[in-house]
Parts: C-alpha cells; structure tokens; sequence
C-alpha cells in the first residue's frame, strides 16, 4: 500500500518539478544579442550542364549576421583560374 502512495507522490512531483522548470526557462529574462560581425555575401549565378526548364539559378544576396568574431568569411578567388568539373 505504502509503495503505490510513495510513487504517486514521486510521479506528482516530478510532474510538478518538471512544469516549473519549463515555466521559469520561458519567464527568464534573456539579454539582447550583440552583434559583432555583419557579412553580406554577394548574388551567386548557379549554371547547370543538364538540360532542364532552368538550366541557370541566381540566388540573391545573402547577408549573415552573427555573434562570434569572424576572421575570414570568404576569399576571393577571382583572380584564380576557373575550371569546369
């Protein structure tokens, strides 16, 4: 009898535990985020050999905005010679 009333009780609170854990995390006052590196990434042409209804994709510009300090976000290859895979 003792065991059924003790696991109730165990279940009820963690139950209850449970609850005001996910409620406080909700409520819990967060600070604003601070942003420390902004890049903004060019338009991209995406050009495919397969014939289809549209055989070029352009993507629009990309801008990233994050919070931990960037050191190099992307090089620039222009002056590499292009090769076809």
């Amino acid at each position: 009898m003792s065991d059924n009333i003790f696991s109730a009780v165990l279940t009820f609170s963690l139950l209850a535990a449970g609850t005001i854990a996910v409620g406080s995390e909700m409520v819990a006052p967060r600070p604003a985020a601070k942003t420390t590196a902004v890049a903004a990434l060019p338009t991209v042409t995406v050009v495919g050999k397969r014939i289809a209804a549209a055989d070029a994709v352009t993507m629009p510009t990309v801008v990233v905005t994050g919070r931990r300090p960037v050191t190099a976000v992307a090089i620039d290859d222009t002056g590499r010679e292009t090769r076809v895979q």
